[in-house]
Formats: C-alpha cells, sequence, structure tokens
C-alpha cells in the first residue's frame, strides 16, 4: 500500500484541541459550551490521559478543601459518583467519553495522532493527523490551535518557542534552581494496583524482569502494599519523548522486580495481596514547555503572588521529584509546602511567537520548579478551562490570543467564575436582571460560592425538603434563567483508589436531589425547570425570556432524608 492508497478528509472548526487529558477535555468541553466550534484530537482510544483505566494516576490538587478545585472538574467528579459509585477505572473512561460526547458543538477524534503543522507566517492553519483505526490522513483546520499534549506537540513544526529540563539560577533567580542548567527533567511513573484476597500464592517475574532481593532492590523502604506506587519512577535522565520506549521498558521491569520482591518476602509483607492491575503506559510528569508571554516562577508560587489576569490558580505544593528516581539514593522528591492560591495568570496560555497558538496542562509557560507545582491533574484541568474560555472569546470577537488578553480579559474572568471556575479574589458581578431585585437571603447574591473554614455558613442557606428561596424583583423584569450553585462536599476529593473494590461512594447529602424552579409572571406561578434526579453541583439553567416579578427555587426531595441541602448561589440571569 502506498502513500496515494490512504483516504484523505479535511475538517474545520473554530478551535481545534489536541490532546484528551482532563486539560485537553476541559479545554475542549468550555470552548464548544462558550459557543466555539471545536474539535477534539486525542491519540488514545479513552480521553483521561494519566487519569484514565490505561494509566491510573490519582487526580491530585488543592489539599486544603477551602480551595479545592471546581468548575468542570468537579462536574466530571460528580458524575463518576453518579454514573460509577464503585470507582472502576474502566467505567470512569466512559464517565469522560459521555462528558465530551454530550457536547453538541465539539467533535471528538480518538486514536487519531498528530504528525504534523501547516503555517502561514506566524500563524498555524491547520494540523495533519494519521487515523490509527481507519487509516485516513486528516487535515484539521481552524482559526486557533490549543496544544494539551503535554508534550507541547505542535512545538518544533509549529517554530513555537519551548523550553526543555532545568534552569539555572540566573535564569529567575530561583531558591532550588540548579548552577548549571540542564536537560534533565522528572520522570514517568508506572503504576500497579494490588487487592486483598484469601488466597496466598506466591509470584514469579518473567525472566527479563528485575528479580530483587534486600541487597539489590532500590528502595527497599517503599517497598510494601499501602499506595498506588507512584514511585515507581524513571526516564528523567533520559528525554521522555525520544526515549518512551525504553523508559516503558525500563519501567515495566522495575515494576515486575518489585512486585516479585514484596510478595515473596520473608517477612510477610505480600501476604494475603494480589496483582490486579500493571499500566502498560507509564504516566508523564514533565517535557517540553510552551514560553508564552509570561513565565511562571518558584519564586511566584511561594510568594502567593497575585496577577490582574489570572485565570487560574495553584495549590499543590513544590513538589520537585529527582530526575534519577528510583535509582536515586536519597528521597525520590523534594517538597515545599505552599499557601494555596496563588494565581496563574492569562499569559501563561498562549504562545509567545505563534499568534493562533493556545496551550493547557503541564506544557504551559513556566519553569521547571514552578512545573513541579502546576502539573498536578486538578490543576491542568483547571487550565484547559480557562484556556478554552478565552479561545471561544477570541472567536466571538475575531481577535487573537494576545488581543483577548489586551481587551477582554475581565470578560474571560467572570464567564469562568459564572462556571464555577474559582480564581481568589474574584467575585462574580451581577448581571442586569439581578441589579434590579433582592434575594430572600444575600449570601446568595455574595460572589462566594463555597465556604471557608475559618466563617462557616457564611455564604450558603440550607433548604430542606419543601422549603424555597426567592428573588424578588423590584420592577417587572425580562428573565431567561437562573444561576444555582449547590454544596458538593469539597471535603471529599473523589478520588479514585489504589484498589478496586465493591463499595458505594455517594453523592453528599448536602447536594439537591430533586427541585424546582418557577417563575411568577402576570400573577401566575410558572413552572420553567424541574429535575429529580440532579447530580450536579452547578446548575446554569435556561429558559424562553419572559417578564417575572419573582423567581423561587423550592427543594422537592432531600438526598438523604432529614438532611437539608446547602445553597450557595441563587441569581437570575437576563
Amino acid at each position: 500500500m502506498t502513500k496515494q492508497d490512504y483516504d484523505n478528509k479535511t475538517l474545520q472548526a473554530d478551535v481545534i484541541v489536541i490532546g484528551g487529558g482532563l486539560a485537553g477535555m476541559c479545554a475542549a468541553v468550555s470552548s464548544a459550551r462558550n459557543g466555539a466550534k471545536t474539535i477534539l484530537i486525542q491519540d488514545r482510544p479513552m480521553p483521561g490521559g494519566n487519569s484514565s483505566s490505561e494509566i491510573r494516576m490519582w487526580i491530585c490538587g488543592s489539599q486544603d478543601p477551602d480551595f479545592r478545585e471546581g468548575g468542570l472538574l468537579e462536574e466530571l467528579k460528580l458524575a463518576n459518583y453518579y454514573y460509577n459509585p464503585t470507582l472502576k477505572y474502566t467505567l470512569w473512561d466512559h464517565v469522560m467519553r459521555d462528558f465530551l460526547e454530550n457536547e453538541p458543538n465539539l467533535e471528538c477524534y480518538f486514536n487519531t495522532t498528530v504528525l504534523d503543522t501547516v503555517c502561514d507566517g506566524n500563524k498555524i492553519t491547520s494540523v495533519l493527523a494519521w487515523g490509527l483505526t481507519d487509516y485516513i490522513v486528516y487535515e484539521f483546520r481552524g482559526k486557533l490551535f490549543i496544544d494539551c499534549s503535554g508534550d507541547s506537540i505542535l512545538a518544533p513544526s509549529s517554530g513555537a518557542e519551548y523550553v526543555h529540563g532545568r534552569e539555572d539560577k540566573q535564569a529567575f533567580n530561583e531558591p532550588w534552581a540548579m548552577e548549571e542548567a540542564d536537560s534533565r527533567t522528572m520522570g514517568s511513573s508506572i503504576i500497579m494496583q494490588l487487592r486483598k484476597t484469601g488466597s496466598n500464592r506466591p509470584f514469579k517475574a518473567p525472566a527479563w524482569a528485575y528479580h530483587y532481593t534486600d541487597e539489590t532492590v532500590p528502595r527497599q523502604d517503599l517497598a510494601k502494599p499501602g499506595d498506588n506506587f507512584w514511585w515507581l519512577e524513571f526516564g528523567g535522565i533520559v528525554n521522555t519523548i525520544k526515549d518512551a520506549r525504553e523508559i516503558n521498558k525500563e519501567l515495566t521491569r522495575i515494576a515486575l522486580g518489585y512486585w516479585e520482591y514484596i510478595k515473596n518476602h520473608p517477612d510477610g509483607r505480600g501476604n494475603g495481596w494480589t496483582l490486579d492491575w500493571l499500566g502498560s503506559l507509564p504516566g508523564k510528569r514533565e517535557s517540553r514547555r510552551y514560553v508564552g508571554d509570561y513565565v511562571l516562577t518558584q519564586n511566584d508560587t511561594v510568594s502567593y503572588r497575585t496577577f490582574d489576569d489570572a485565570v487560574a490558580y495553584g495549590a499543590w505544593l513544590v513538589d520537585d521529584h529527582h530526575p534519577e528516581a528510583i535509582y536515586n539514593d536519597g528521597e525520590p522528591n523534594r517538597t515545599q509546602r505552599l499557601k494555596p492560591g496563588y494565581h496563574v495568570p492569562y499569559r501563561c496560555f498562549y504562545s509567545r511567537n505563534v499568534s493562533n497558538l493556545m496551550f493547557a496542562g503541564r506544557n504551559v509557560s513556566v519553569t521547571h520548579l514552578a512545573l513541579s507545582s502546576v502539573r498536578v491533574m486538578a490543576t491542568c484541568a483547571m487550565f484547559g478551562q480557562a484556556a478554552g474560555t478565552a479561545a471561544a472569546i477570541a472567536i466571538r470577537y475575531g481577535c487573537l490570543p494576545r488581543e483577548v488578553g489586551e481587551k477582554h480579559i475581565e470578560e474571560v474572568q467572570q464567564l469562568l467564575v459564572m462556571q464555577d471556575q474559582f480564581i481568589p479574589g474574584i467575585s462574580l458581578k451581577h448581571n442586569a436582571a439581578a441589579l434590579n431585585g433582592t434575594p430572600s437571603d444575600a449570601r446568595l447574591t455574595d460572589g462566594m460560592d463555597r465556604e471557608f473554614a475559618t466563617e462557616p455558613n457564611a455564604h450558603s442557606i440550607l433548604l430542606r425538603q419543601g422549603e424555597h428561596c426567592s428573588y424578588n424583583f423590584k420592577s417587572t423584569t425580562a428573565v431567561g434563567g437562573v444561576r444555582l450553585v449547590w454544596d458538593s462536599n469539597f471535603e471529599d476529593d473523589k478520588r479514585m483508589r489504589c484498589d478496586e473494590g465493591d463499595d458505594l461512594h455517594q453523592l453528599a447529602s448536602s447536594l439537591a436531589k430533586a427541585f424546582k424552579v418557577e417563575v411568577l409572571s402576570e400573577g401566575v406561578w410558572k413552572t420553567v425547570f424541574e429535575t429529580e434526579d440532579n447530580y450536579k453541583r452547578l446548575n446554569l439553567i435556561h429558559f424562553d425570556a419572559m417578564q417575572a416579578d419573582e423567581i423561587r427555587v423550592t427543594l422537592t426531595a432531600e438526598r438523604c432524608a432529614g438532611e437539608a441541602a446547602r445553597l450557595f448561589a441563587f441569581e437570575p440571569v437576563d
């Protein structure tokens, strides 16, 4: 078969997103929901990236519930509890797929890998990709491109500026920077999942795996059941892109050797455990990083820096993994705790020299040390939502990403907050309809959609079954929707487990199960929305615009009998 024998297909969209991890998913969905025709290209058969069933990394982010990530990520986590209460990874794949396929403005291409870019000067016009299962050469044409591949796959062929490795102290004067810059990075990890059993069978690793003893095992202190084995890491001393095949083989040899060592150890540490699953694809922490109009540094993270153009925040600690990883004699990583909530500016999400290129995920414009904090998936999901929202704004106004930051950044911020993306220090501003009325409780419109440990019950009300809250207008007002934000319990990080069982995970009792929205129009109460099985924290409800004197929301069913639902926000939308 020659090259001419392959089918060719050209597709057009406003926004092309490359990479279907959490960053790419959130970028694509936010772009589509905000009005841009969007295509998502993913080279794997399922979405989710490092969180998917083929890698199974935990979704890490804020360890402080006050700063738990909301927005599209929380929507996904709640859908997972609802559709996949036993938290099976293979079902998690389908929860994420459903999240994408339900967007009418979004088209997804799985098993499709990007090969090249077509440029006109400093602007990308299309990307060329190969369909791994349909053997089609695709050309995806777009106005804006968002690279969420993690590896900055568009960088070499587009000419976009990027960096790789660790900076020296002279570059940004970071406390932990190297004396001399190098090309080393954090490595990749392979995940093992164990399961408790009644039997105690030995395990024999294949001949090509490592066979460890107490004298040869690299980290005897870590070699025991109880976690997801994130520390089975390698690759930072080579190139995590070009040497990915060799890294994968080395990690598999290490993992099989470790399990053989644990399972058969004479001290019995492996008794009652069996190897339930071993990953075939490592989870990558670091490779290429794009250069934007701003480069976030370790100094920004540790000083809790704020920016006028903030569209996301960081809440994970500085967590720098040693390039030698499992073969390092010391600790596998060094950490520095931070005050959560430092700002990440919009200028970190678009290319400095390719005018219509944006990016989100672990390839954003940061230093190696700043990356060690922002690289975790919950943070990257926020980055995706921010980039996708900004891209939709750029399409709306017919401008480029840099111009969005110069002329429309407040609109991006307000849209993100409206759609439940928490940005510390930025509150939702009232629309015209809301300004013409008052809620039954002022806490419902104070602009804060979460509680803080230092001020409990300061930003919410409780509703019991049959109770309602209302919004009264000073004069008859045109209303076309309402915005509701319920309490989904940020104390629960809703994380997947390191072993799969059958215990059920329940949605929070504070999350409304059933409610209805009514509008008082021309002296008659009209039901404009009703649900009997809500699982969402954010309800943006739209209906045909009508003249209203009052709106009310009534809780018609508690999720747990006798336990009230908690409501953070109730505001009309004009």
